[in-house]
């Protein structure tokens, strides 16, 4: 499948290759580049194929409450939350965020490649006076990310825009088109994610490209940019096949409500086998998934992700570990084809200075 600016990532040159059955840019003038660019500037992911689904009617907040881990009662109006949509048996089906635009009305921003399936479950678990519907083939998106996000949307726009705190959004149109922004990102830098009808995202990505400085990024430095930051990916840090208590240690999880799949994660956080950590390596020598990782001549875990940082000048990882090798300050050896990489446990995130939860600078 092809995005709306598939067309436009060919004219820039972009290398294209299959993500979650579509084609998307990896990258248009190299990652470190577009990495780089993102934390001390601004740069545009084309993101439009992502999930989206509303939820509304007088039974929508009991049903998102019973399948969704988050809190959905306590969210007000213009304001998003990340958690997780499980299983019967505690496995992830997905994580998600979920934005109220209404006291019975509410968004759902998915994985692509989960899209369909989570919509099927959704549907088998609402009740009929829940009007469910998805939007993802008429609903485009893209992420504006970087400390200069701001001032440059509004120059590309000509508009001011409001004051929005992390995690909030509100409904807007630009150039007369009805959208929906949130400040929030998959990146660690202040930024937006602007949601609108698929069939404008071309002349919006246009705007921000032509009127501002603006310069696009690819899933490359996406990629390196959530590492960097700790964000888990969906089929790498989680995945059907465990609970999110080892990833996220009960953030995102309301243990006072009942949601599918509560039982197993409720033993899973009281018996804890493995945590996520992050793994600092002594060099820019990257591990890769499905990396062993051993502590005191035992196997003790398995990479999920790794690249080299390029904030940090070295590579890092995420694993899962047994839950007494994953202290902060732990060496572990990381085994791959090419030798031994020595590593230590680390606290998350492993970039410190990102300005996603602050104010912009000025401009």
């Amino acid at each position: 499948m092809q995005t709306p600016l598939f067309g436009a990532h060919a004219a820039l040159g972009a290398r294209m290759a299959p993500f979650a059955g579509w084609d998307m840019p990896i990258q248009y003038d190299g990652i470190l580049a577009e990495h780089t660019r993102t934390r001390q500037a601004a740069s545009v992911f084309d993101i439009c194929h992502m999930g989206e689904f509303e939820a509304r009617g007088p039974t929508a907040l009991a049903d998102l409450e019973r399948l969704l881990t988050q809190p959905v009662a306590t969210l007000a109006v213009g304001q998003c939350r990340y958690g997780y949509l499980l299983r019967d048996d505690g496995g992830v089906r997905d994580d998600l965020t979920c934005y109220r635009l209404g006291p019975d009305r509410f968004w759902l921003v998915v994985n692509a490649g989960t899209t369909p399936q989570d919509a099927a479950w959704i549907r088998q678990h609402i009740a009929p006076t829940t009007q469910f519907t998805d939007l993802s083939a008429d609903t485009g998106k893209l992420d504006i990310q970087g400390p200069t996000a701001r001032v440059e949307m509004e120059k590309a726009f000509d508009l001011r825009l409001p004051e929005l705190g992390y995690f909030r959004f509100i409904e807007l149109r630009l150039d007369g088109v009805p959208c929906l922004l949130s400040r929030t990102g998959y990146t660690g830098e202040f930024g937006y994610e602007l949601y609108g009808p698929a069939s404008a995202m071309r002349a919006f990505w246009d705007r921000l490209l032509q009127r501002s400085a603006i310069r696009p990024a690819g899933l490359g430095a996406r990629d390196t940019l959530r590492l960097e930051m700790g964000y888990p990916l969906y089929g790498h840090e989680l995945s059907a096949e465990q609970t999110p208590a080892g990833a996220s240690r009960g953030r995102y999880i309301n243990m006072a409500k009942d949601f599918i799949g509560r039982p197993a994660v409720a033993a899973e956080l009281a018996q804890p086998r493995q945590w996520l950590v992050g793994l600092q390596l002594d060099a820019r020598r990257a591990a890769r998934a499905h990396d062993p990782v051993a502590w005191n001549g035992r196997a003790v875990g398995v990479v999920t992700s790794g690249s080299f940082a390029p904030s940090l000048g070295v590579a890092v990882a995420l694993a899962y570990v047994a839950v007494d090798a994953a202290q902060p300050g732990q060496r572990l050896t990381i085994l791959t084809r090419g030798g031994e990489l020595p590593a230590t446990a680390v606290t998350l995130p492993f970039y410190r200075h990102g300005t996603a939860r602050g104010a912009p600078p000025p401009p």
